[in-house]
C-alpha cells in the first residue's frame, strides 16, 4: 500500500506509478482504511483505462461481489449479504452491466410487490443494484445508462420520545434495577453487570449525541477526549468527520468508563472486540418501557427533534446529526416551522403591548 500523509493535508494521499506515469491523489479522508480501499479502486480505474486501453465488461453477479467486499466493514453488511439471494433470484446476474436497461429494473420493482415486500425493502434493493452499478462504474467498467425506479414511501409521522418517556426507557435500563427474571443484585454474575451497564450507558451516549448505533457501539477510545469533551465522530455511512461535545452526563458515563479503560473500544462484546450490532438489550427495554413504535434509531430522532423545538435551525441540526444532503434533516422541517410560527407570535404580542388596553 502506498498512502501517505502529507504536512499540509490532513488527509491521506494516494501515489504509485504505472506505466512510468506517476499518480497523486487525495483521498479526501482521513481514515487510513478508506484511504487504502481508494488507493485500490483508482490503481483498477487506472489499470483498465490505461494498460487495456478499452473500458472491460464486467457481468452483474462479479460486480456485486467486488461492490459487497468494498462494505465489509461497515455494520451493516450482514444485511447486504442477506439480501444478495434475493438479487440473485430476481435479477438476470448473467448479463454484463451495460446490457441492463431500466425495464430490469422495473421488473425487479414489480416483482417484489407482487411478493409484498414492503417499500423500505424494496427501496433498499434497489439501492444496492445502484450502488453495484456505480462502483463498477467508478472503477472503469462498461455501464449502461439507467433510470432507476422511484419507490414511494409510505407517510408515517415522525417518532420521537417525551421527556416522560425517555424516564421510562432509562428506568428499565437501569443496571442495579430488580425485576422479572433477573437474580438479585449480589448474585449477577460480571458478565451480566457489565451487559446491563452497557446497555444503559450506550442509550445515554445515544439520546445525547444523536448518533447512528454503529458510530457509538464501535467508537474508540482514541476518538475520545475527556480533557475538552469531545468525541471525535467518524461517520462511515456517509463518509464524514464531526467533532461533538459532551453533555454532562455523557460527561459523566465516559468518565467512569475510562476508570477502567482496558481495551481499545469504549464498548465492546464478550470476546473483547468492538460490540458490534446488538441491539437486543435495548429493544426488550422499548418493549418494557411500552413504547410503541420505537426502535433504536428513535433515539436518533429524540435529539433531532429536541434541538429543532429549542431554537436550533435545520442546518444547524443537520451538521449535528451528520447528514451529507439536508434533505435529509428535512424530515424535521414541520418542527422547525412550529418553531418560527411561536416566535412569531411571540414578536408580534411584543409589538402590540403598547397598544394593548386592559
Amino acid at each position: 500500500m502506498s498512502v501517505v500523509k502529507r504536512p499540509n493535508s490532513k488527509f491521506w494521499y494516494v501515489q504509485f506509478q504505472f506505466n512510468g506515469e506517476s499518480y497523486i491523489k487525495s483521498s479526501k479522508t482521513t481514515n487510513k482504511k478508506i484511504a487504502e480501499k481508494f488507493e485500490i479502486d483508482l490503481k483498477a480505474k487506472v489499470h483498465s483505462e490505461k494498460f487495456l486501453g478499452k473500458k472491460q465488461r464486467i457481468k452483474f453477479q462479479a460486480a456485486f461481489s467486488q461492490y459487497k467486499e468494498s462494505k465489509k466493514d461497515i455494520a451493516s453488511f450482514a444485511n447486504l449479504s442477506a439480501h444478495e439471494n434475493v438479487l440473485k433470484r430476481l435479477l438476470p446476474c448473467h448479463k454484463y452491466l451495460d446490457e441492463f436497461t431500466s425495464h430490469d429494473l422495473e421488473k425487479f420493482k414489480r416483482d417484489r410487490i407482487a411478493e409484498g415486500a414492503g417499500a423500505e425493502i424494496i427501496k433498499y434493493g434497489l439501492l444496492l443494484i445502484r450502488g453495484t452499478w456505480k462502483y463498477a462504474k467508478k472503477l472503469g467498467y462498461m455501464v449502461n445508462e439507467l433510470d432507476f425506479p422511484q419507490v414511494k414511501m409510505p407517510k408515517s409521522s415522525l417518532r420521537y420520545l417525551s421527556q416522560a418517556e425517555e424516564e421510562r426507557l432509562l428506568i428499565e435500563l437501569d443496571p442495579h434495577r430488580e425485576g422479572q427474571g433477573l437474580p438479585p443484585l449480589n448474585m449477577r454474575s460480571d458478565e451480566l453487570k457489565r451487559a446491563m451497564q452497557d446497555a444503559y450507558d450506550l442509550v445515554i451516549l445515544l439520546l445525547d449525541t444523536g448518533a447512528r448505533y454503529s458510530e457509538i457501539a464501535n467508537i474508540p477510545w482514541r476518538k475520545i477526549n475527556l480533557k475538552d469533551r469531545s468525541i471525535n465522530l467518524w461517520r462511515s455511512k456517509v463518509e464524514n468527520e464531526t467533532t461533538l461535545y459532551m453533555t454532562d452526563r455523557v460527561f459523566a458515563v465516559l468518565s467512569r468508563r475510562a476508570e477502567d479503560q482496558s481495551t481499545e473500544h469504549v464498548f465492546n462484546n464478550k470476546t473483547g472486540d468492538p460490540r458490534g450490532y446488538c441491539t437486543q438489550s435495548i429493544r426488550k427495554a422499548l418493549k418494557r418501557a411500552g413504547l410503541v413504535n420505537c426502535r433504536v434509531h428513535t433515539l436518533r430522532h429524540t435529539l433531532a427533534s429536541r434541538l429543532i423545538q429549542n431554537g436550533m435551525s435545520l442546518y444547524e441540526v443537520r451538521d449535528i446529526l451528520g447528514h451529507s444532503d439536508i434533505k435529509t434533516t428535512m424530515r424535521y422541517a414541520h418542527l422547525e416551522q412550529h418553531q418560527v410560527a411561536s416566535k412569531a407570535r411571540d414578536v408580534i404580542n411584543r409589538i402590540n403591548q403598547p397598544s394593548i388596553k386592559v
